[in-house]
């Protein structure tokens, strides 16, 4: 494994432990990797009940990333409303939506083509 590989992994394990410290759900992993002209290798997809709770869930990934690996989100975008919140973090981006939200922009079959892991929470 690359050096790129184990600190995307690492990072992808901290949003992950993120999103389930405040009970996140729906979360998936799509692999992007394998597709050609793409922004990022990742996204990681997951909604919150509530404005409130979108917003909670993106402070906990923040604040769990900069905790353990001392890394910051290139830019945050959403938090106005928070029903779609965007988080980038390179080659990880992060989507934090509103069960609605998600359905109406279906980010999932946009990106058919990705390799798509559920990420059941162990709560």
């Amino acid at each position: 494994m690359t050096q790129t590989n184990q600190s995307a992994d690492l990072l992808l394990t901290q949003i992950i432990q993120g999103i389930e410290e405040l009970k996140g759900q729906e979360a998936i992993l799509l692999d992007l990797r394998k597709i050609e002209n793409t922004v990022c290798d990742y996204f990681v997809i997951c909604e919150g009940t509530s404005n409130t709770q979108v917003g909670a869930i993106v402070n906990s990934i923040r604040k769990q990333v900069s905790k353990t690996i001392k890394d910051k989100p290139i830019h945050v975008e959403g938090m106005g409303n928070s029903e779609w919140v965007l988080m980038d973090y390179g080659n990880v981006v992060v989507h934090v939506f509103q069960k609605h939200i998600r359905e109406y922009y279906d980010i999932e079959g946009l990106w058919g083509d990705a390799i798509t892991t559920e990420l059941t929470s162990k709560n």
